[in-house]
């Protein structure tokens, strides 16, 4: 799938993984930074993205990030493992 010129691997059963090009010697340095910040990188990048989306966004925009944030929470708080499947 694609959108806003971004490829999306979609999986109804997690949430989207999107690819972005980062050098790897970029993307090495981040890693050791966000774990010498006890972090790792998708908490970072979600807080920088949602940061964005608070300054920038408009209602739209900050209701889809709550909505996604709802989705975050109930996707989270099903770790021990997923529900049982419907027969």
């Amino acid at each position: 799938m694609s959108t806003n010129g971004y490829t999306i691997c979609v999986d109804d059963r997690k949430t989207p993984t999107v690819g972005i090009r980062v050098p790897r010697l970029m993307w090495d340095a981040y890693s050791r930074v966000c774990a010498r910040l006890g972090t790792d990188r998708t908490d970072d990048i979600l807080g920088h993205i949602r940061g964005r989306i608070r300054e920038h966004g408009d209602d739209q925009d900050v209701a889809d990030l709550d909505a996604a944030e709802e989705e975050l929470a109930e996707r989270r708080s099903r770790k021990g493992g997923r529900p049982p499947k419907a027969t």
